[in-house]
């Protein structure tokens, strides 16, 4: 019975090494039955050349720079003078400078408690008009303190009129209205005055002094004080208007 296995076992071994070497004959002969590939034909030469560019031929940012310098490269010369680089609108002085209307002061308003002394006088310009005849005419009937200061009045009504601010009109003075006046020689003191303008009534006081020769005022100074309450008024005799005269 042992006998009878190991026969086959051998013969199942030789069984498949013959098959194997069967199939290995059967591969190879594939393999020599098999078409061999042709090698690829060779790229017809249609003379086509390549030239080679250097690289210096190409241009480089580098060599760009350098051909085209830059506007900030340029330095000013430091010998050249202050006017030949800076701008055309700096070499001419401001037109303001020489304007008239910069130049032209507005007048200064008086200081509160100081009289303004007065750069010009109007008493003879008045008379000389021929609207002032009337006031000729009056001051022709007087003499002595009572024609100076009617004259110093006169003066004042003026004064007021043509520099006070704000402009005021004013019709009737009352040199004795608050306190009493001071005539001595050419020389007339009102330390208690009140003017009319626009029906109310201001305190005022002056200093005038008229030359002794010619009999005109040769100096005047006044100052202009606030307004009086209309409660006051009847006291001191003043009155809103006069009939014809405020007109």
């Amino acid at each position: 019975m042992a006998l009878v296995w190991e026969n086959r076992d051998e013969g199942i071994e030789r069984g498949a090494f013959a098959s194997f070497a069967l199939h290995a004959v059967m591969l190879a002969l594939l393999l020599l039955l098999l078409p061999r590939p042709e090698p690829p034909a060779p790229l017809p030469d249609d003379g086509i050349t390549v030239d080679i560019v250097p690289e210096v031929a190409k241009p480089s940012a580098i060599a760009q720079r350098v051909a085209t310098p830059a506007p900030t490269t340029a330095k000013p010369d430091a010998s050249a003078s202050v006017q030949e680089i800076a701008p055309p609108h700096q070499e001419k002085a401001p037109t303001a400078a020489r304007s008239p209307e910069v130049a032209s002061v507005p007048p200064v308003p008086p200081k509160p408690g100081v009289f303004v002394q007065a750069g010009q006088l109007f008493s003879d310009t008045v008379l000389s008009d021929p609207r002032g005849r009337r006031a000729r005419e009056a001051l022709r009937g007087l003499a002595g303190s009572e024609r100076n200061l009617q004259l110093c009045d006169l003066e004042a009504l003026e004064q007021v009129r043509r520099a006070a601010q704000p402009a005021m009109a004013p019709d009737a003075l009352a040199p004795y209205a608050m306190a009493a006046e001071k005539v001595s020689g050419n020389s007339v003191e009102v330390k208690g005055g009140a003017f009319r303008s626009k029906r109310k009534w201001y305190n005022i006081q002056f200093k005038c002094q008229l030359d002794a020769g010619s009999g005109k005022v040769a100096s005047f100074a006044f100052l202009i004080g606030d307004a009086i309450p209309q409660s006051e008024w009847q006291a001191h005799d003043l009155v809103a208007d006069d009939g014809a005269a405020d007109q």
